[in-house]
């Protein structure tokens, strides 16, 4: 049997091995001081966070509470054992981050062997500036995080979960891992320039990809901030709009360091910094001249009174520090100080910037910095295609493109292939446009009918060919109904016939999430709780039950989860209706698609009476049941958000939901599924509700068979109605499809 990994994949694994086991033998025999720093930064981290830590956490997340929200507020340990293990988890990774310099020192001989370490001697002041400039960017995003982000966040999930009437209580784990990841995620967004220059300068990753696709860039930014923040729009502004103006920095001094590189020879650093000596020393008379006047004549004051005033002020308690607060020195020598860090600043802003001038007029007045015919389209990757200028392309016939385009598919680097038919049809369009212009004005008439008439064939023509292989390999060469072709023929056909209709359903999707959403979050989960606690049984006291949060951010997880899954059951009406012609077009289904309306109802009707049954008898009585031996104990009850209204949704909607599947199969037999069909894959449709319950219930195996259970029993219940009403699936409610009889 051939292995599962391919030989290059094989090779790369072996290496990196090879690699490690080198570098644990080079480092052994000072292994007794790689220990040491690992214990230094171990103790270090364990005392640090016993003594001080934690209450600086806490300190900065009751910062922008109110006391009674505070008081409110709380945090717990769920075992004994919490505090100390999270302390030695916490201290091992930072020992480890610690001692791994140490590690890798020890151990460049090895790498040295391998040809991972640099061959030529890096200065030691470029190594340092380096250092220097990632501890600075790191502490920014630090110094960010923890005096304006964290306040805020804390301050409204806390203020959001008690105006609901949930409990904060939050775990002492999930907290703190929550702030860590934030903290983490915020230092290395912080080193966003340090990372974007050094990937461009060793052209790792092209200049001109970070350019072309900032508008991932952007997209990326705002996904990553409604993961780990709350989704209301003042704070996903405050996460977004930092790592855009660091992203739109990076760009900038990115172009500087690439630019400087490619035109090296034509421009001298020291010479520009000298010819432009005045106008820097200038700018940085300015700035000292700037801060000194700020700090000396109510400067200060001012922007405090505003923040204080102001709807601004309302979400920061921080205000500027006057002059003599700064550092153990006097007003005047701290205002001067400050001044000339902020001259420093502004002072190579400028510098850049003259830079990046005298590089751009060195390139006029040489040319191009090489000839873009020349470039070998081959040795690129898909990213090196997609950033070469549009002249190599245009150098190339068709045939070139595509026998390219054939290698790369033959290397397996389908996106390379794709990207270089792309960017030759770009250029093909732009040739065709230029000489369309032509025509338009009176000129070279006959040059452009030229043009146009060899322009190529359609980008998806040419996709189609070179393409070919892959669906080829996907469907093996067959498209009969009986196999893999023939079903990937289906379901392209379906999805084809809804992707004119994606709109709506993305539109309609949307709209019930946000509106479920909506609902929750500005207090529909608090009703719902006091809604149902108040009809439970006299015996349960409904303040003897509390709702609890472990997460900071729980309850809001709860709502998108319970909002996409509303959502995506309104959209599925939705979508059958819009995929029925394509359906009936293929013999699954038959019928009019105005059928789904009378399907709705059915549907409808079902659910709503099975919610009533659960919500008035089921649920109550299962809460009673649960708590009734904890009631009679005096024990407090607390129960997880996600438990409690899980629980609520099983035992109302759910019953709703299994009311239902009955309901759909008589349905499904009405439109040609016929009784054989269902009563033969059911080990089908059980791999699909345990798919379903491993997604969709919270973590725990015997929950998910909880849900899976349930429903297997209501799809045994349509099937034994269906056996009643079709005979035993002799006479069917309609014809069913040939594949199924």
């Amino acid at each position: 049997m051939s292995s599962a990994l391919d030989e290059d994949t094989r090779r790369t694994l072996d290496e990196g091995r090879a690699t490690a086991g080198a570098m644990l033998r080079s480092a052994q025999k000072d292994g007794q001081k790689i220990f040491l720093v690992f214990l230094v930064g171990f103790l270090g981290a364990f005392y640090a966070l016993q003594y001080a830590v934690w209450d600086f956490l806490w300190a900065v997340t009751e910062s922008r509470m109110d006391a009674q929200t505070a008081g409110d507020v709380e945090l717990i340990a769920q075992t004994p054992f919490d505090v100390i293990l999270l302390q030695a988890k916490i201290s091992m990774a930072a020992g480890l981050i610690i001692a791994a310099p140490a590690f890798i020192y020890f151990a460049r001989d090895a790498l040295r062997e391998r040809g991972y370490w640099p061959q030529a001697p890096v200065a030691t002041w470029k190594l340092v500036g380096i250092g220097l400039l990632s501890a600075v960017l790191f502490t920014l995003g630090l110094f960010y995080g923890y005096f304006l982000f964290f306040p805020l966040m804390f301050q409204f999930l806390a203020e959001n979960a008690i105006a609901v009437d949930l409990a904060p209580r939050y775990s002492i784990v999930k907290w703190a891992q929550f702030i860590f990841l934030l903290t983490v995620s915020f230092g290395l967004a912080a080193q966003m320039p340090l990372a974007i220059t050094a990937l461009s300068y060793a052209e790792i990753v092209p200049y001109e990809t970070f350019r072309d696709k900032w508008r991932y860039a952007v997209l990326a930014i705002f996904v990553f901030g409604a993961v780990f923040s709350p989704p209301d729009p003042f704070t996903q502004i405050m996460w977004a709009a930092p790592l855009l103006v660091l992203y739109g920095f990076s760009l900038y001094l990115a172009k500087i360091v690439v630019t400087a590189r490619r035109g090296s020879e034509q421009t001298d650093f020291r010479a520009v910094a000298k010819t432009n000596w005045n106008v820097l020393a200038g700018v940085f008379a300015a700035a000292v001249a700037a801060a000194y006047l700020f700090y000396t004549r109510g400067g200060v004051a001012r922007v405090n009174g505003y923040l204080d005033t102001s709807t601004i002020g309302g979400y920061t308690d921080y205000r500027l520090l006057p002059a003599a607060d700064l550092l153990p020195l006097s007003p005047t020598a701290n205002a001067v100080l400050v001044g000339a860090v902020l001259g420093l600043v502004v002072a190579g802003v400028a510098l850049m910037y003259f830079v990046v001038s005298a590089l751009g007029k060195s390139t006029e007045s040489t040319g191009e910095l090489g000839d873009p015919t020349g470039i070998d389209l081959r040795e690129l990757d898909e990213a090196g295609v997609r950033a070469a200028p549009l002249e190599a392309f245009a150098a190339l016939s068709e045939s070139e493109a595509l026998q390219i385009a054939s290698e790369a598919i033959d290397d397996g680097d389908h996106t390379k292939a794709q990207a270089v038919l792309d960017r030759f049809d770009e250029a093909q369009k732009a040739d065709v446009d230029g000489d369309e212009s032509m025509v338009q004005t009176g000129e070279g008439g006959d040059e452009a009918g030229t043009a146009e008439g060899s322009a190529p064939g359609s980008i998806e023509d040419r996709a189609t060919r070179a393409g070919g292989s892959f669906l080829s390999e996907l469907t093996d060469g067959e498209r009969d109904e009986d196999d893999i072709g023939g079903y990937y023929t289906d379901i392209m056909f379906i999805i084809e016939s809804l992707t004119s209709k994606a709109f709506w359903v993305v539109g309609w999707f949307m709209l019930i999430l946000g509106g479920t959403f909506t609902w929750l979050y500005s207090g529909g989960i608090g009703d719902v709780k006091t809604n149902f606690l108040d009809r439970l049984p006299a015996a349960v006291n409904p303040e003897a039950l509390t709702v609890i949060t472990l997460h900071p951010v729980e309850a809001l997880i709860f709502e998108v989860k319970f909002s996409t899954l509303v959502a995506g059951v309104m959209t599925l009406p939705l979508v059958a209706f819009l995929a029925w012609p394509a359906l009936r077009e293929r013999k699954l289904v038959y019928g009019r698609r105005y059928v789904i309306f009378g399907w709705m109802g059915a549907l409808l009707v079902g659910l709503v009476g099975g919610f009533a049954v659960g919500y008035l008898y089921v649920a109550p009585t299962v809460i009673s049941f649960l708590v009734a031996d904890a009631v009679a104990a005096d024990m407090v009850i607390s129960y997880r958000i996600s438990d409690f209204f899980w629980l609520i949704f099983y035992t109302t909607a759910g019953i709703g939901l299994l009311a239902d599947v009955p309901v759909l199969m008589v349905l499904l037999n009405t439109s040609g599924v016929s009784y054989r069909a269902m009563r033969g894959r059911w080990r089908e449709v059980t791999v699909g509700i345990l798919t379903f319950a491993a997604f969709f219930t919270p973590a725990g195996i015997l929950t998910m068979f909880l849900v899976t259970i349930p429903l297997m029993a209501a799809y045994g219940l349509g099937l034994a109605v269906l056996y009643v009403i079709t005979f035993g699936g002799r006479r069917d409610l309609a014809r069913p499809r040939a594949s199924d009889v």
